[in-house]
C-alpha cells in the first residue's frame, strides 16, 4: 500500500471513529437524561409530566427530598443535592423543591439543607450557585471548615430570572418578576418586580405603579439597602 493510500485509509477510519463516538453520545444524551416516563423518576419525590433533567447529569443524592415541577427542564451537568451525603435521613417533605416550567442552566448547583423553594417560570442562566447553608466562624481557634454551618431558608418567587454566575446564599427571599445580573452575589429579602445587582446584591431598578420602572440610587432613598440585609440565620439542627 501506498503513502497515499494510508494516509487516505487513516483519515477515513479517523472519521468512523469521531462519526461513531459523536453517534454514542446522542444516544447516551437522549436515554440518559431523567423524566417522569423513565424508572429514575421513582428515586424522586416527584417529578412532573414533561420535566427533564439533562445528560449528563451533576452530582444528583438525596432525590427522596427533591421535587421537580412539570415541563422543567434541568440542563446537562447541573448539581441537585439534599442533605450533606447520600442516604442521609433528612425526614418526610421536600428540601429541595423545584417549581414548574423552570429552566435551570448548564453546569448550575443547587445545594440544599434545609429548604430550597424555587417558584413556577424561573429561568436561571447556566452556572448559578443557589445554598441554604453557610460555614461558620465564631471561633478563631478551630478551622472554619471544621465550625457547625448555619442552615437559613431560601425562597426564589414566581417568573424571577436569574443571571449567569449569579450566587444566591443563605436566607435569600425573592419577590415575583426578580431580575438578577449575572454575577451578583445575593443574600437577604428582595420586593417583587425589582431588578438587582453587584456584591453584595442591592436593587438598581424597580417597578412602581403609576410610574413604571425607574432606576433606583441607595443614597437617594436611604433605606434602599435595607431590603438585601439578609435576615438572622437560624441554627442547623
Amino acid at each position: 500500500m501506498s503513502a497515499a493510500a494510508t494516509t487516505r485509509f487513516a483519515e477515513r477510519v479517523r472519521r468512523y471513529a469521531c462519526d461513531a463516538v459523536q453517534f454514542l453520545w446522542a444516544q447516551a444524551e437522549k436515554h440518559g437524561r431523567i423524566s417522569a416516563a423513565r424508572p429514575a423518576r421513582l428515586r424522586f419525590a416527584h417529578i412532573g409530566e414533561g420535566a427533564c433533567i439533562a445528560f449528563p447529569p451533576g452530582a444528583i443524592f438525596g432525590e427522596q427530598c427533591i421535587a421537580i415541577g412539570e415541563h422543567t427542564l434541568v440542563g446537562a451537568q447541573v448539581s441537585i443535592s439534599a442533605g450533606l451525603a447520600p442516604g442521609q435521613d433528612l425526614g418526610p417533605g421536600t428540601v429541595v423543591d423545584i417549581g414548574g416550567h423552570c429552566s435551570i442552566g448548564r453546569g448550575s448547583h443547587i445545594v440544599g439543607h434545609k429548604s430550597i423553594a424555587i417558584g413556577d417560570h424561573v429561568f436561571l442562566g447556566p452556572y448559578v450557585y443557589v445554598t441554604d447553608q453557610n460555614h461558620t466562624y465564631a471561633d478563631p481557634r478551630r478551622p472554619i471548615g471544621g465550625q457547625p454551618p448555619v442552615n437559613s431558608r431560601v425562597a426564589i418567587g414566581d417568573g424571577c430570572w436569574v443571571g449567569t454566575g449569579a450566587i444566591v446564599l443563605p436566607g435569600t427571599r425573592l419577590g415575583r418578576n426578580v431580575v438578577v445580573a449575572g454575577g451578583a452575589v445575593v443574600r437577604g429579602r428582595f420586593p417583587d418586580h425589582c431588578v438587582i445587582a453587584g456584591v453584595p446584591a442591592r436593587i438598581v431598578r424597580r417597578y412602581t405603579p403609576g410610574r413604571g420602572w425607574h432606576a433606583v440610587s441607595a443614597a437617594r432613598e436611604g433605606t434602599a439597602a435595607e431590603p438585601g440585609r439578609c435576615p438572622e440565620p437560624e441554627e442547623a439542627p
